[in-house]
């Protein structure tokens, strides 16, 4: 029988997107003074946050290519506050770019239950919808790159969440089974949802109880239910 492998959704499940890409935004703000053109920081973060979802999805779906996502989503937040510059856009852009993925901070007590899944031999491995320059800097730089054997970008595998098919391309590089790959992942729609029609295991992250329990799908509102959690699942 093969063991049980993990695998992981990075942003919002280990590295904290949110908390690292309002640091990065707020200095951006800062370093090119929008604090003169838009009063507080919380409207433009807020715009924002809206806007990049919404661009997300669509990309998520095809409608809008990444080179769009990264300059849309600047230039309607700054639209929305009437600033039409090209120039302050382009300098966002390119400024989160470099700026975010180099935020480090982690869930509370990620490195110590990626260390304590080491070291009861579980092998671990990342999937992401993220893009690859920008995701491998995040794990480089959090400090837990070397925790994982595998690493794969939707981009990369020319899949995205939900598709059945970068669940399969994970099960063929792993050399795993479906019955025996645990997904980990806040996003119900792409981490939980997709793994379980690919006939996988799967825990739901869910800290700030934003989705309703489903009976069926295990959920943990700390990574420090981890360990347990996986050992419940009977093999």
């Amino acid at each position: 029988m093969k063991q049980r492998q993990l695998f992981f959704d990075l942003d919002r499940t280990l590295w904290d997107f949110e908390t690292n890409s309002k640091k990065a935004l707020q200095e951006l703000y800062g370093t090119l003074n929008l604090g003169e053109r838009i009063e507080h920081f919380n409207h433009f973060h807020h715009t924002y946050i809206r806007i990049n979802a919404e661009l997300w999805l669509a990309y998520g779906k095809g409608k809008v290519t990444k080179a769009e996502l990264r300059d849309s989503r600047f230039s309607r937040t700054l639209a929305h506050h009437g600033i039409d510059d090209a120039t302050i856009t382009q300098q966002l852009s390119d400024g989160y770019i470099e700026l975010s993925p180099r935020q480090t901070l982690l869930f509370p007590h990620a490195k110590e239950v990626l260390q304590e899944l080491k070291d009861n031999g579980y092998t671990m491995h990342i999937i992401t919808n993220g893009f690859p320059e920008v995701q491998h800097i995040k794990l480089a730089n959090s400090g837990i790159a070397s925790y994982f054997k595998e690493i794969l970008c939707s981009e990369d595998v020319g899949f995205s969440k939900p598709d059945k098919k970068i669940f399969g391309e994970a099960l063929r590089r792993t050399d795993c089974r479906p019955e025996n790959a645990v997904m980990i992942g806040d996003d119900f729609r792409a981490d939980i949802h997709g793994s379980l029609n690919a006939g996988w295991h799967a825990i739901h992250f869910d800290p700030e109880h934003k989705y309703k329990k489903e009976r069926t799908v295990k959920r943990i509102r700390s990574l420090s239910e981890l360990p347990e959690t996986i050992s419940m699942i009977p093999l």
